[in-house]
């Protein structure tokens, strides 16, 4: 009964909402909610996966994952540091109001504000400069081999929509602010957004005026986040919801096994993986006082070797998983399987190296962790607690929703932390240059959370960014990745194994990026 109130509920409001005339509605369901409606804010998967129906960038991805004209019709590299870009005429805006190159200068200058997490999608970007009316060039620092990978994420927002209703400046999001654009949209992508209730409901309809024709036949999309595994599942299998595609591993099988449904398999691009101040003169929820443990690669190492991977992905994964050594995913290029050995679990010698470093007893911290974002977060975070409790470490378990995790590690109010990261670009250098780098105010280090700070890999990351030597960039694409776990700086745990689950009636294209796109989706 609490299930068909929640989704009545949900349906009802949706309704409200006028509906296209023969409506084909995809119903869709996933354990995390948008965490804001400003395209520039914050780097949030899901939040980019829903955007991604709403708001569009010069280039997007194929069904295959290549690069393919969007508000850009073409572009050319008329010199190592300057690329132009023809952009589409007669584009709308969803509030009718056309798209001219004022609007792409206007979007540059907004996401590079420091308050959001979206510039690494503009990186090695100096300038959008306005040629004519449909024309930009790009200014760049340098050479940029991944460039249009990119810019897929860099979303084009409307500049006479952000002033008229003074959303000119990035919502900050971490300093709990609320603005017109982090509540509302206009874009000009394939889906308008008509309805947000946050933890309910986000209705999006068909964009009549789109420039593109969508390839399945979804006209109305009803995205319903339920945090809930036993009620996410429970409403496929009675049939209120259409596609999940945050499946709990307990009932994969029973979603093979059932005739009315079929599961979609493939991987993701995402590494689950645990993050440690390693900044902080003493580390802030723990009994040791005057210095931070963190700082001592003894101590990281004895956190790793602490950690058996081979039982979170038996146990806790039901196998959806694969043991990770290194911070990307099979499926980034940068990835080896030779980098990406796991050693096996050695409590002994976790105990050991603690008490190498003065702590032979262990110390106490706490473990900030998501509890509806990833496939078992909270699970796994409670398996940790008690596979470091064998080497002695006291460890306190503080799990919240999304939404609160992320602005209280964003302020840097954690010990250590969970988290997932997903290559957008697929490609390594997205990681090392985002979680590695030293942070600074713009896209280098935006979610290096821990603070490391070494030279030589902020020196090799800078190499990265601009080598075009293909053999050259992929040499120090392996130094700087085998640094990064020698070094101990995170805690890699796994990469995600991610099944869809649908109705038999419903068609739709895997994505390695946990991006469903409803253009491509059917529904019989």
């Amino acid at each position: 009964m609490q299930l068909k109130r929640f989704l009545a509920a949900a349906l009802a409001a949706a309704a409200l909402c006028a509906a296209p005339a023969h409506a084909v509605t995809l119903k869709w369901a996933a354990q995390n909610d948008v965490i804001t409606l400003d395209p520039h804010s914050q780097n949030h998967a899901t939040t980019n996966g829903i955007m991604q129906h709403v708001y569009e960038g010069l280039v997007r991805y194929s069904k295959k994952f290549q690069v393919e004209p969007s508000l850009a019709t073409g572009w050319k590299e008329v010199a190592p540091n300057q690329w132009r870009f023809t952009l589409r005429k007669n584009v709308k805006f969803h509030d009718g109001s056309p798209f001219t190159a004022d609007d792409v200068v206007f979007s540059y200058g907004r996401i590079m504000q420091p308050q959001g997490t979206m510039q690494i999608y503009v990186a090695g970007v100096k300038e959008v400069r306005k040629v004519d009316d449909f024309t930009v060039d790009l200014i760049l620092s340098g050479p940029n081999p991944v460039l249009l990978r990119n810019l897929v994420d860099f979303r084009v927002m409307s500049k006479a929509w952000s002033a008229k209703n003074r959303s000119e400046n990035v919502q900050d999001y971490k300093g709990k602010e609320d603005t017109y654009a982090s509540r509302n949209t206009n874009g000009t992508g394939p889906y308008v957004l008509k309805l947000w209730e946050p933890e309910k409901r986000i209705l999006m309809q068909a964009n009549a005026a789109w420039w593109d024709k969508i390839e399945g036949n979804v006209t109305e999309v009803i995205y319903t986040p339920i945090r809930s595994d036993a009620t996410r599942v429970a409403a496929l299998l009675s049939g209120d919801v259409d596609l999940l595609t945050d499946m709990p591993t307990q009932d994969v099988a029973r979603m093979r096994n059932d005739p009315k449904l079929k599961v979609l398999d493939g991987h993701e691009v995402r590494t689950i993986f645990i993050g440690m101040d390693q900044f902080s003169p003493e580390l802030k929820y723990s009994n040791i006082k005057g210095k931070n443990p963190f700082k001592d690669i003894r101590v990281r190492k004895a956190l790793n070797l602490a950690v058996d991977r081979e039982a979170i992905r038996r146990v806790t994964m039901r196998g959806l998983s694969l043991p990770a050594a290194i911070m990307v995913a099979p499926g980034v290029h940068g990835h080896s399987p030779e980098l990406d050995k796991v050693l096996a679990a050695d409590v002994e010698g976790a105990r050991k190296l603690l008490a190498e470093a003065g702590y032979p007893n262990g110390f106490e911290f706490t473990l900030d962790c998501p509890n509806n974002r990833y496939v078992n977060d909270e699970e796994i975070c409670q398996a940790l607690v008690g596979m470091w409790a064998k080497a002695g470490l006291k460890v306190k378990l503080l799990a919240a929703p999304m939404a609160t995790f992320i602005a209280k590690i964003q302020n840097f109010d954690h010990s250590a932390y969970m988290l997932g990261w997903g290559v957008a670009n697929f490609d390594a250098n997205y990681t090392l240059f985002s979680l590695v780098h030293t942070k600074s105010t713009g896209a280098a280090g935006s979610f290096n959370l821990g603070r490391i700070n070494d030279a030589k890999l902020d020196a090799i990351i800078a190499g990265i960014n601009t080598e075009t030597d293909t053999r050259k960039r992929d040499a120090m694409l392996r130094e700087a990745l085998t640094i990064t776990r020698d070094q101990y700086y995170y805690v890699p745990l796994h990469h995600q194994l991610r099944p869809w689950a649908m109705k038999k009636n419903v068609t739709t294209v895997h994505k390695a990026d946990d991006r469903p796109e409803s253009r491509f989706a059917r529904v019989d």
